[in-house]
């Protein structure tokens, strides 16, 4: 059961950054300033979350130390920037090709 549970942590974070990045965004009314810095925020904010995740639930982060819950943090913030972007490309792909049929 315990292999399972290793295996949810970096989806969790990834999700819970996606979020918050997209409420502050929100808050920022999108400013242009801020999305320059959305992955390091991400990263930072991953970095936090893989943290508290070995010390708070320790069972659910596959590290041994504190420098590789942060490393999987890391990773896992910025893998909510690459999910945003994967989802901003696809959208914006439909768009196009809705466009040039119409046309």
């Amino acid at each position: 059961m315990e292999q399972y549970l290793e295996l949810i942590s970096v989806p969790v974070i990834a999700a819970i950054v996606y979020w918050v990045v997209n409420l502050i965004k929100y808050a920022t009314k999108q400013n242009e300033k801020f999305k320059r810095f959305i992955p390091l925020v991400a990263a930072a904010l991953g970095a936090v979350l893989g943290v508290v995740a070995f010390y708070a639930v320790p069972s659910i982060v596959p590290a041994e130390n504190v420098f590789v819950a942060i490393l999987i943090g890391i990773a896992s913030g910025l893998t909510a920037t690459g999910t945003n972007q994967i989802i901003k490309q696809l959208g914006k792909k439909e768009e196009d090709s809705d466009g040039k049929q119409g046309d």
